[in-house]
C-alpha cells in the first residue's frame, strides 16, 4: 500500500488504509487516495508522491490515479504542491476501472498542520454532493491524517538526530580515551622520575622539597584522572537508562549531571573535620618554590592551635590551589603575598574560620568584581598576556558553597604599598560546626 518513494512507519500506513476503508464504507466514497510530500521543509515547488489508494487491486500492473484539478484555494497555502507521475493504483478489475472513470466528483482536502501542508487526500464519489455531515467527517478524517503523518515524520527525524548524536558521541569518546590515554603515560614517568629524585637527594638538600612536590602534583593530577574517567562512565550510564527507559526517570540533584562536580565523590558534598594546615602546608611548598622562581615573596600567619572546620579536603586543597596559584599568576615580580587565618564571626552568629590570601599584585577592577566568579569570565585580564581560561574562582566559589561556606572578594587590599598596585585579598569562610 505504500510507496517506496516515502519513508513512512507502519502506524501510519495501517491508519491510512483505516481511515479511506471508512471513507468507503462508511460515507461511500468510490474511491480515495493520499499524496505526501517527500520532505516537510518548505519550497516553491514540492513533489506530491501518491501514497496509498483505496480500494487497491491485487493486479501487479501500474496505472496512473485519475487526474487531480486542485482548486485555487489549495494553491493559496504556503507550500505549492506538484503532483508526481508515480502512482500506487494497481490495474483492477473491468468494473473497478469502470466506477473509478465515472467518478468525476472529487473532493480534495489538504494534509495541514501548523501552517504547513503533508499532502492531500482525494475523495471521490458518483452520487450527490456530499452533505454537510458528510464533509465535516472527511475534514476530521484529513485533520487525522495530518496530525499522524506530522508526528510520524517528527518520530523519525528524532530517531536520525539520536543516531546521529550517538555516533558524535562514540567518535568523542574515543579522542578522550586517546587523550586520557597519552597523559597516563608522561604522568607515570613524572611520577617515577620524582621518586628517584627523592631516593638520590640528601634530606637536608633544598631540592628534597621541590622532588616531593613534584610527586605530590603527580599524585593529584593521577587521582584527577581516574575521578574524570568515572565521572564520564557515570553519566554514560545516566543517559543510557534515560534512552532505554520508556517510562520518565525522576532524576535527583545529586544524580543530575548538571549539577555533578567531579571535584567532590559523585558530586556530593562528603564533609569531615579536617585541619587546615594539613592542606594548606603542603600547598604552600609547592607555591612557594614557583615564587621564588619569580621573585615573589610568600609569608605565612597561621596559629598553631586552628580548631577543626567542616569540610571536603579534596575540594578545599582545590579551592586553595586556585586562590594562591592566582596570586603568584597577578602579582609581578618583587610583589608579596600572605597567607593568614583567624576566627571570624558572620552576621548570622556562625562562627567560622577565615582563609584569607592577600596579594600586592594589580587587583581586580571595579567593573569586573560583580562578575569576577562567573565562568569563562576574566574581564581586563582577557587584554593582557597572562593565559587563564576564567573558571578558577568560579570552581572555588562552588565548591566553597558545597562546603556550606562563603568567599569574599577584595580589592583593594591596602596590602600593597605601591599606589600602582590595588592587590587583592580573597576570603574563604568554613564553618567550625555544622551537621556532618
Amino acid at each position: 500500500m505504500a510507496s517506496s518513494y516515502i519513508a513512512t512507519g507502519s502506524e501510519f500506513a495501517a491508519l491510512c488504509q483505516s481511515q479511506m476503508e471508512i471513507l468507503s464504507r462508511g460515507l461511500g466514497a468510490v474511491w480515495c487516495a493520499v499524496y505526501l510530500k517527500e520532505e516537510l521543509i518548505e519550497s516553491q515547488s514540492t513533489q506530491l508522491i501518491p501514497f496509498a489508494i483505496y480500494p487497491h487491486s491485487q493486479n501487479s500492473q501500474p496505472q496512473q490515479l485519475p487526474p487531480l484539478r486542485l482548486p485555487k484555494s489549495l494553491y493559496r497555502l504556503k507550500s505549492q504542491l506538484r503532483l508526481g507521475n508515480n502512482s500506487l493504483l494497481k490495474s483492477a478489475t473491468a468494473q473497478e476501472k469502470g466506477e473509478i472513470s465515472s467518478a468525476r466528483k472529487q473532493t480534495i482536502l489538504p494534509l495541514a498542520y501548523q501552517d504547513v501542508v503533508l499532502g492531500i487526500l482525494v475523495v471521490g464519489q458518483k452520487k450527490n454532493d456530499w452533505t454537510q455531515q458528510e464533509l465535516w467527517q472527511i475534514e476530521e478524517i484529513a485533520k487525522t491524517l495530518a496530525i499522524a503523518r506530522f508526528l510520524d515524520y517528527s518520530n523519525r527525524w528524532n530517531k536520525q538526530q539520536l543516531a546521529q548524536q550517538k555516533q558524535l558521541h562514540r567518535l568523542e569518546r574515543d579522542r578522550l580515551d586517546n587523550l586520557l590515554h597519552q597523559l597516563r603515560n608522561p604522568l607515570t614517568a613524572l611520577r617515577t622520575f620524582s621518586k628517584l629524585l627523592i631516593k638520590r637527594l640528601l634530606p637536608e638538600d633544598r631540592n628534597q622539597s621541590v622532588a616531593q612536590s613534584i610527586l605530590r602534583e603527580s599524585d593529584r593530577l593521577q587521582e584527577l584522572l581516574s575521578q574524570f574517567e568515572e565521572e564520564v562512565k557515570r553519566q554514560e550510564q545516566n543517559n543510557e537508562s534515560l534512552i532505554l527507559n520508556a517510562t520518565p526517570v525522576v532524576v535527583s540533584a545529586e544524580d543530575n549531571p548538571s549539577s555533578s562536580n567531579f571535584l567532590l565523590p559523585s558530586g556530593k558534598t562528603k564533609l569531615e573535620l579536617i585541619n587546615v594546615r594539613d592542606i594548606l602546608e603542603p600547598l604552600l611548598l609547592s607555591a612557594k618554590a614557583i615564587a621564588e622562581e619569580k621573585g615573589i615573596e610568600i609569608t605565612q600567619n597561621i596559629p598553631e592551635d586552628l580548631p577543626l572546620v567542616a569540610a571536603n579536603s579534596q575540594a578545599l586543597r582545590e579551592v586553595l590551589n586556585n586562590l594562591i596559584d592566582n596570586a603568584i599568576k597577578y602579582t609581578p615580580s618583587g610583589g608579596k603575598i600572605e597567607i593568614a587565618i583567624d576566627r571570624q564571626q558572620l552576621q548570622s552568629g556562625l562562627n567560622c574560620l577565615g582563609i584569607a590570601i592577600k596579594d600586592t599584585g594589580y587587583g581586580i577592577p571595579a567593573e569586573d568584581r560583580q562578575h569576577i566568579f562567573e565562568r569563562h569570565y576574566r574581564g581586563i585580564q582577557a587584554k593582557g598576556d597572562i593565559d587563564g581560561t576564567g573558571l578558577g574562582l568560579a570552581i572555588a566559589k562552588e565548591l566553597v558553597e558545597q562546603m556550606q561556606g562563603q568567599i569574599k572578594l577584595i580589592s583593594p587590599n591596602n596590602f600593597a604599598r605601591d599606589a600602582k598596585f590595588n592587590g587583592t585579598t580573597f576570603i574563604v569562610l568554613l564553618p567550625l560546626s555544622v551537621k556532618i
